[in-house]
């Protein structure tokens, strides 16, 4: 055997050795693709390229100082200890009245709010506290990447129901319904959507949640993005459609995208009282509690909501703009469309009439012209690009040339159909 041949042979032996260190948990999931993208735009970046950055899921502005404030308060007071697992007592009041205002609570419970270590972990929770192997999660696509792996680390499985930008990538209660079985445990429902923007109207949000009453199942509402809007539009919370809905809608939010707190990890989950002590009981033995002098900003942000929704309404002004730029900007290139977005800080192009998965159309992008987006594919969406508007103007009108130059010479090429 010679040398290479050997190699080629350890390192195989090598890898069948690690794996076998894996349990089937591990070796099944798969790494954050947006991660991935916004991960390798800062490194071709730190190498001296010039890269236009779309990747990053995360608002480009500065935490509000009040809020900074008052966390760097708690470390000088000393607030550096264990915190009760479901979260700070006067947080989880606070949040409480909050959802009695909107509507999801009928009463200040406290007992059904849940404080976490971030959004994402307050989904993941919400799907481990609800589902188990054999059982069945509708996830509507275009989908946040994360939602399969959470379903999949849970044991249950996934049901993909696609719309596409001819339906406003929303999902029909008959698309819905026909995706029911005896097996169907839980609809994951995104509005404000990540990738897409999209928003589901009230009549349309109430049609599902009439199914889920009659069919008995549950609705996780991932609403992160809820106080992200243009264009007048109005959040809607199934939540808040009465005594039923109530009971069996679990609510997710978090300050990291409102606020631009997405490094602090904190994320709140509303549920009926057997699901939030489940999923405050889960907690307990993963990840104790979020970051106590961390709650102290968040109990600022919450009982200060008049600063609050100042530092919003700024942000906002930033982000709309740069949406009807960037909009703008991709309806003009030859072969791109794509739908406006009513929410979040993302578009979602459709690129399909060049001929190219997204994945092929993404690499190159980012190889030949130095743009980083996010493969459609990601989102369970081929044919698509995600493209996200918390980077500066700059970036966003320097993109948008190298974009229609990548995209004229695929036509040239013959690249395109």
């Amino acid at each position: 055997m010679d040398l290479l041949a050997a190699g080629i042979s350890l390192n195989s032996d090598l890898h069948m050795k690690n794996n076998g260190y894996l349990s089937q948990w591990a070796r099944n999931v798969s790494p954050s693709p947006t991660l991935a993208v916004d991960a390798k735009a800062k490194a071709l970046k730190a190498a001296g390229e010039d890269v236009c950055g779309f990747g990053a899921g995360e608002p480009d502005f500065d935490t509000p100082s009040f809020i900074k404030e008052a966390c760097a308060k708690a470390l000088d007071e000393g607030k550096t200890k264990y915190a009760p697992a479901a979260g700070l007592p006067a947080l989880r009041e606070a949040l409480a009245r909050q959802y009695v205002a909107n509507g999801v609570l009928s009463e200040p419970n406290s007992s059904q709010v849940v404080v976490s270590p971030g959004g994402k972990y307050s989904c993941y929770l919400a799907i481990l506290a609800t589902c188990s192997p054999g059982d069945e999660v509708i996830i509507p696509a275009p989908y946040w990447v994360s939602y399969p792996e959470m379903v999949k680390l849970a044991g249950a499985t996934s049901k993909i129901v696609f719309a596409g930008d001819n339906q406003g990538f929303k999902v029909t209660p008959e698309q819905i319904e026909a995706s029911l079985s005896p097996a169907t445990r839980l609809l994951i429902l995104n509005s404000p959507s990540n990738p897409t923007g999209c928003l589901y109207e009230r009549s349309e949000m109430e049609s599902i949640v009439e199914l889920a009453c009659k069919h008995d199942f549950l609705i996780m509402s991932d609403e992160i993005y809820e106080y992200l809007l243009y264009d007048g539009a109005e959040h809607h919370r199934p939540a808040s459609f009465g005594p039923d809905a109530a009971e069996r809608v679990i609510t997710v939010s978090g300050f990291s995208k409102t606020f631009s707190m997405t490094g602090w990890r904190l994320g709140t989950l509303v549920a009926n009282p057997t699901i939030a002590k489940a999923v405050a009981d889960l907690q307990s033995q993963t990840t104790s509690n979020a970051t106590t002098f961390a709650q102290f900003g968040a109990l600022a942000a919450t009982t200060e909501w008049e600063l609050s929704m100042d530092a919003v309404k700024e942000m906002l002004v930033h982000f709309d703009r740069r949406r009807l730029t960037l909009l703008e900007g991709l309806e003009s290139i030859d072969g791109i469309t794509c739908q406006r977005a009513q929410g979040a800080f993302y578009l979602f192009p459709n690129i399909s009439s060049f001929g190219l998965s997204s994945e092929e159309f993404s690499a190159r992008l980012l190889e030949e012209e130095k743009v980083a987006v996010v493969s459609g594919h990601a989102f369970g969406a081929d044919g698509y690009i995600r493209l996200s508007y918390a980077t500066s103007d700059e970036i966003i009108d320097k993109g948008l040339s190298r974009i229609k130059n990548f995209c004229e010479k695929l036509r040239v090429s013959g690249s395109s159909v």
